[in-house]
């Protein structure tokens, strides 16, 4: 598959700055912006300690090391694939390949166009900043396309961060560029399973990520 991208104009980088043990990005102006997802890791975040006390402190590292592994291995195929690199998969271990393995077709079949990959993105109307997965003609309409690895199929209930994640991106592309991106779309490759498409709206969950970073600013300091 040749990947056709049309580019677009962010020309910038973003530093990481760590502020008190927190990291953040900081802007072209200067500013200080916390990440998107350390906006979005406040949903459901008893239900996270509950497990790890559960589970105890090892096995909940061990389990968040090999998904956080794993999830890292799987977004880089499918930036190589789509930057239409012919030796996409080296070096890669096999489990990661199986769950890119799985996705590939998807990709194929619906994504184009591609506007970016792995950019650094920012907004000083939400207050954040991130990199965001790709930016693409989703099914010929553009999209925030995010990657994702499970090991078992998620209902769209459980992934409410998943969908203010990329909402959030759509708003910092557009307050970049001035391109609007109403749609969101999540490809979750799972363990031995079909993979999962998830798209919406974007207007369906920004109200929700602006109520989360209101609440950032209240508990932050604690």
């Amino acid at each position: 598959m040749n990947f056709k991208h049309v580019g677009c104009d962010i020309d910038y980088d973003l530093e990481t700055v760590t502020v008190n043990g927190k990291r953040f990005y900081k802007t072209p102006e200067g500013l200080l912006y916390p990440s998107v997802t350390t906006i979005t890791s406040q949903h459901g975040k008893d239900k996270i300690l509950g497990w790890r006390k559960r589970v105890g402190e090892e096995e909940a590292n061990r389990v968040s090391a090999r998904a956080s592994g794993r999830g890292t291995r799987v977004h880089k195929l499918c930036e190589n694939y789509l930057n239409n690199e012919d030796d996409f998969a080296r070096n890669t271990m096999p489990d990661a390949l199986v769950m890119f393995k799985s996705i590939q077709p998807i990709l194929d079949q619906y994504v184009n166009n591609i506007h970016a990959l792995e950019i650094p993105l920012y907004s000083n109307h939400l207050r954040v900043a991130g990199r965001v997965d790709c930016i693409a003609e989703f099914d010929g309409k553009i999209s925030i396309i995010d990657f994702k690895t499970a090991s078992k199929p998620k209902e769209a209930k459980w992934i409410l961060n998943y969908f203010m994640q990329c909402a959030a991106y759509a708003v910092m592309y557009e307050e970049r560029t001035g391109i609007p991106v109403p749609r969101i779309v999540i490809v979750i490759a799972v363990d031995n399973e079909s993979p999962q498409i998830f798209v919406k709206k974007r207007d369906e969950y920004i109200g929700e990520f602006i109520k989360y970073r209101e609440i950032y600013d209240e508990v932050k300091d604690e």
